[in-house]
């Protein structure tokens, strides 16, 4: 009996023990008084916001109507908040970058760590970092956004997917995700009106790593080179920006899109003044050589887009693409420039980008 007892005074206190531990639990604060403390400052992003909260918590809200609440390393998530946004634990890590043009602003924040899977294989990257991360092993491939390697992506624990707006054509791909309890961020920076729109989405990215400091830091740099360019008169220098596909198509880019807009910004005129659809997601139209000859024939600069093409090493190579251009006004006064194959991923870089058009159009 003695024995017996001691047993039951034993469970006794052990239940007491844990009536009372969970009576002192501690509760989360309901998400609704929580207050906020602040916003962040944007200059031309217009497709994203940033509210901060009391106790470290962020709200990252997107053009879309899509919301992340962030958690700070250690806290809880508040009452209600998985309700109005979904939620992400800091640390971020274990990262599917699927998202071609937000990898340079990964690693100007130095924070390529935080990303383990990619959606480009390693001979796809022009930015160094990244093409040696995969290489390393510290990066692994997980497939395109249209065709993840979804057992992959689980047994790494990826808690967030960055995917472009690409993923819009593959909706069913952003739904097995969220099913899978992985966060779709989908980045609209390409949906941004100005050029340096696209760079300040570095902020975004600073607020998910807490990484404010540098964001601003890379993204004021880049400010700085508009600054510098817009107290100058324009050039008026027309400027043709196209590349010759590999069927012998002339590609250009839309009038009003990023790349004409950085023209503009640095002092020069992109020649075709009214080409494609302004209410169209493409950014490049296929022109007729007829009227590629009559708009382009006298502009002053030629840019050859290499980004997709094959580079050209000289204006023989590129005549040879197309024999039109031979009767281009600045392929005979040798006003002819090629961009680099990194120009598309070098999102962190548009200020400098339209520094660098500025010096040519001088």
């Amino acid at each position: 009996m003695r024995v017996r007892r001691i047993l039951l005074l034993t469970l006794a206190a052990l239940m007491l023990l844990a009536v009372s531990s969970c009576g002192s639990a501690k509760k989360s604060r309901p998400f609704d008084q929580l207050k906020v403390t602040g916003s962040m400052q944007l200059d031309f992003a217009t497709q994203f916001s940033v509210d901060y909260y009391e106790g470290g918590y962020k709200m990252l809200s997107l053009a879309d109507g899509s919301r992340f609440f962030v958690v700070p390393e250690g806290a809880s998530l508040p009452d209600g908040a998985d309700q109005v946004a979904v939620p992400i634990y800091q640390p971020v890590q274990n990262i599917y970058l699927a998202a071609t043009s937000a990898m340079c602003l990964f690693d100007s924040l130095e924070r390529l760590d935080a990303i383990s899977l990619s959606g480009t294989k390693a001979e796809g990257w022009y930015i160094p970092a990244a093409r040696e991360a995969m290489k390393d092993g510290k990066i692994l491939y997980a497939g395109r956004y249209n065709a993840p390697d979804y057992e992959l992506i689980t047994a790494s624990r990826s808690p967030l997917a960055i995917e472009s707006t690409m993923i819009a054509h593959a909706s069913e791909i952003k739904e097995q995700l969220e099913q899978l309890d992985i966060a779709v961020l989908v980045d609209q920076s390409s949906n941004e009106m100005h050029p340096l729109g696209r760079s300040e989405w570095i902020k975004l990215y600073g607020a998910l790593l807490n990484e404010e400091e540098r964001a601003e830091q890379v993204f004021s740099e880049q400010a700085g080179y508009l600054n510098d360019v817009s107290g100058s008169a324009p050039s008026g220098k027309t400027v043709a920006f196209f590349y010759v596909s590999s069927s012998g198509r002339i590609i250009a880019r839309r009038s009003g899109d990023y790349v004409s807009k950085m023209i503009s910004l640095a002092g020069g005129k992109y020649i075709f003044e009214s080409l494609g659809d302004s209410t169209s997601r493409s950014s490049t139209v296929a022109l007729e050589p007829e009227f590629f000859y009559s708009e382009a024939k006298d502009a002053d600069i030629i840019i050859y887009n290499a980004t997709i093409a094959d580079e050209v090493s000289s204006i023989g190579q590129m005549v040879g693409k197309c024999p039109l251009l031979a009767d281009f006004k600045a392929v005979k006064r040798g006003n002819v420039w090629c961009t680099n194959k990194n120009m598309y991923q070098e999102t962190t870089a548009l200020g400098q980008m339209i520094d660098s058009l500025h010096k040519i159009f001088a």
